[in-house]
């Protein structure tokens, strides 16, 4: 999956990993920690995917955060697609830039943003990231947003796609999807029956 798209230019993940670092190098998150690290995991967890979607995992920030427009990315040779994933995923293009909520649904219209907000999300979501913020936080963690987000962000892609993100970035957050996916499943597998095709030898 991690094959350049036809028709892309030259502009490679690595070199969005390198610009990455530098646009955010001087910016700490809300814990006092060069923002770099998150945008340079959130990259190197779409490492499954396409080249479009890992730069943008990239530069998920970087309307965000940086000066960047739209047109200084595209005459960089960033493809329109990669752009347009970065877009989507920031939070002051949005309508409502406040309703942290509605972005996610937003997002969520988007199978290629998706993909780039569940990396964010799950490093995001890293156990000691999480157990600094409540600390920090006591009454309201930030991270309860992101609790709240996952359901809506998992719905829109495949579960495999979302199982080769985590296992990258933060595999603790695998059990909490399993759990998930046990809780969807309705199947009554204590009066699970199975019907004989006529002549055949094995269950349908």
């Amino acid at each position: 999956m991690s094959d350049t798209p036809e028709g892309s230019t030259g502009f490679t993940p690595e070199t969005a990993r390198i610009l990455a670092e530098v646009a955010h190098n001087r910016q700490k998150d809300k814990l006092k920690r060069p923002y770099k690290d998150h945008v340079l995991a959130v990259g190197d967890a779409l490492a499954d995917f396409d080249d479009d979607i890992r730069i943008a995992g990239y530069l998920h920030d970087i309307a965000e955060d940086t000066p960047m427009t739209r047109q200084a990315l595209l005459d960089m040779g960033i493809s329109d697609r990669a752009v347009t994933i970065i877009e989507r995923v920031t939070r002051r293009l949005h309508d409502d830039p406040d309703d942290y909520q509605a972005g996610i649904r937003f997002v969520a219209e988007d199978h290629d943003a998706t993909l780039v907000k569940i990396a964010d999300n799950a490093h995001n979501s890293l156990p000691e990231r999480v157990r600094a913020l409540a600390e920090k936080w006591p009454d309201k963690p930030p991270v309860t947003r992101y609790d709240e987000a996952r359901p809506v962000l998992y719905a829109a892609v495949d579960v495999e796609e979302i199982r080769l993100i985590l296992a990258r970035v933060n595999p603790w957050l695998l059990e909490e999807l399993n759990d998930r996916l046990d809780e969807e499943d309705d199947t009554d597998y204590e009066n699970l029956t199975y019907d004989l095709d006529p002549g055949a030898d094995t269950p349908r």
